[in-house]
């Protein structure tokens, strides 16, 4: 039997271990997989940051009421949604029904809310057909710009947390609807800095002589609730079931508002 030579085994010895040592060197991995994760982290921080600040600048809305108008064929109000200065939308929160009334509201409501945003005033064609609810509509359209030029502007939501200027902006809240021997009350109220900076009876009783009623007490409510900054304010006389639902609604929403 051969007898393997002392200088090939030394020789292939070495060989073998040359070959797994460049072998270990070529599996050596291409890049650090902790660097890989800590390049990565930063770009969903990053991505979130932005979209959060995407509508700082964007002005705040507000909504505003007209006062009531007394027409002929019924009350007509009118409600304003404003931002950045500019009239974004109108409705007729209350405007003549029953019978006839029915068709020609219906045809001609909407044109003046069209109108109404597209004029950003009051001066309006009326729309034919319609002449005392258009009447009543921009009397109403007037004292609800009047109202929107006579407010603090709301302050725009705050792009980071701090609460500084969030705490003073205004906020609308609309109460519980309480009804009435002769129909339903819903308060609205605008709120800032703790106080009512505003009121509102987007719902009121109308009809017949409720109409009368109506128009003389709301305007008194309204005025006498920012005066009084709270539901305890008093009756108008001859207007008692009204009175009584708007102070009921009232402090529905003074209580949504927090008080």
């Amino acid at each position: 039997m051969r007898k393997s030579h002392p200088i090939r085994r030394v020789v292939l010895t070495t060989a073998a271990t040359v070959s797994g040592i460049v072998l270990l060197l070529s599996l050596k991995p291409g890049s650090d997989p902790a660097s890989a994760a800590a390049g990565a982290a930063p770009g969903a921080p990053g991505a979130a940051q932005e979209s959060a600040q995407g509508g700082a600048g964007a002005a705040a809305a507000s909504t505003v009421t007209g006062d009531a108008a007394q027409t002929q064929y019924g009350v007509v109000q009118v409600r304003l949604t404003v931002a950045g200065g500019k009239i974004t939308k109108a409705e007729a929160v209350q405007a003549p029904k029953g019978g006839r009334s029915d068709s020609v509201t219906a045809d001609a409501v909407p044109k003046l809310n069209q109108e109404a945003v597209a004029a950003q005033g009051a001066d309006i064609d009326a729309v034919s057909g319609a002449t005392y609810t258009s009447a009543g509509y921009r009397q109403s359209l007037q004292s609800a710009i009047d109202k929107a030029k006579a407010a603090p502007a709301p302050s725009a939501p705050a792009s980071q947390g701090g609460g500084g200027a969030a705490a003073g902006a205004a906020r609308t809240v609309t109460g519980a609807v309480a009804q009435t021997q002769y129909g339903p009350v819903q308060v609205r109220v605008t709120v800032s800095g703790g106080r009512i900076t505003a009121a509102e009876a987007v719902q009121a009783p109308k009809g017949g002589e409720s109409d009368r009623k109506t128009a003389l007490a709301v305007p008194r409510l309204n005025r006498e609730a920012v005066a009084a900054g709270s539901a305890d304010i008093d009756s108008v006389s001859g207007a008692t079931y009204t009175s009584e639902g708007y102070k009921k609604s009232l402090q529905s929403a003074l209580d949504r508002a927090g008080g």
